[in-house]
């Protein structure tokens, strides 16, 4: 039995005097309310109401339950709003999966540290799959990389990642302190899924061929055995070496070929959604290496003896 909606049937027969005004301002029927108020009865081992063709009286037990019922419910109305609010205070946000563990730790740290009165719930994205969890509502912000169209999301600060090559120990390009993209030619690449990540997919892919480096084959995927077992090459920032298992070094690009943009994303721009983009900038920058869109990476120049002239 439902104690709590059984006792709120019994206040509201007892504030109308009428089990038939009583069925009416609760939107049943009355025989079904007279059997509930029945069944409570049965339920506290005593008679409720005095009942005659005339009124409904409350007995003695009635009296003395009516005040403790109201407290009863009212405090079940007060637990049901405190969860409400507490469902009001989570924050659904999205990471794409290769931002790094450390990166990805470090953010939820932080956000948690700074906002202790809001539950942050997270979970690992592609920007397409952030696209829409963010318009159908699933999640409340997100970390996407540009390009993206998304009509109707709002976006924040963008910051550039300059990202390097990862490269097997063993490749002769690892003996060498900077790669030129031309220089990866005949070589597999790994990249980050073309579903997942459409336009930055495609703006690498272009930009590589523009520098020079067209892929014998791209393989997606997160996972760098392929690059440890000298099959490909991968992209990634300084941070990726860290992470990198044992036989995999990371080298810079020449010149800065390439950049991957990103910045939050949402739908509705809340206090909460403004405080974790607030901690994803600073995260980002501190811990994946990112730098405010505009101010470019030091610049590495080298002399290509084949070619004789200036990277």
């Amino acid at each position: 039995m439902d104690l709590v909606r059984h006792l709120y049937y019994f206040t509201v027969v007892a504030e109308e005097r009428h089990f038939g005004n009583a069925a009416i301002r609760l939107g049943m029927a009355q025989p079904p309310l007279s059997q509930r108020i029945k069944r409570l009865e049965e339920e506290l081992g005593a008679r409720l109401f005095d009942r005659s063709s005339r009124q409904v009286r409350l007995t003695e037990a009635g009296r003395l339950l009516l005040p403790e019922a109201r407290e009863v419910i009212a405090r079940v109305d007060r637990l049901r709003e405190l969860v409400r609010h507490g469902e009001a205070r989570t924050l659904k946000a999205a990471l794409p999966p290769d931002l790094g563990a450390t990166a990805i730790a470090a953010l939820v740290a932080r956000f948690r540290e700074e906002n202790p009165g809001l539950r942050l719930v997270p979970a690992e994205m592609w920007t397409a799959d952030q696209v829409t969890a963010l318009t159908d509502g699933t999640i409340d912000v997100g970390v996407v990389r540009h390009p993206v169209t998304a009509p109707g999301l709002r976006f924040g600060e963008v910051l550039v990642q300059t990202p390097g090559v990862l490269l097997a120990e063993a490749d002769p390009l690892a003996a060498t302190s900077t790669v030129h993209l031309q220089d990866l030619a005949d070589r597999e690449l790994l990249l980050f899924p073309q579903e997942g990540e459409p336009g930055a997919h495609a703006e690498t892919l272009s930009d590589c061929r523009r520098h020079g480096f067209v892929p014998l084959e791209v393989h997606h995927g997160i996972g760098l055995g392929l690059v440890l077992a000298g099959s490909a090459v991968a992209f990634g920032p300084k941070t990726a070496e860290q992470l990198a298992p044992q036989g995999v070094v990371w080298r810079p690009l020449l010149g800065s070929p390439l950049t991957w943009r990103v910045s939050t994303a949402c739908r509705a721009q809340t206090p909460e959604v403004a405080a974790f983009a607030a901690a994803a900038v600073r995260t980002l920058k501190e811990s994946a290496g990112m730098t405010e869109e505009g101010v470019a990476p030091a610049r590495q120049v080298r002399r290509r003896p084949a070619m004789g002239f200036l990277a």
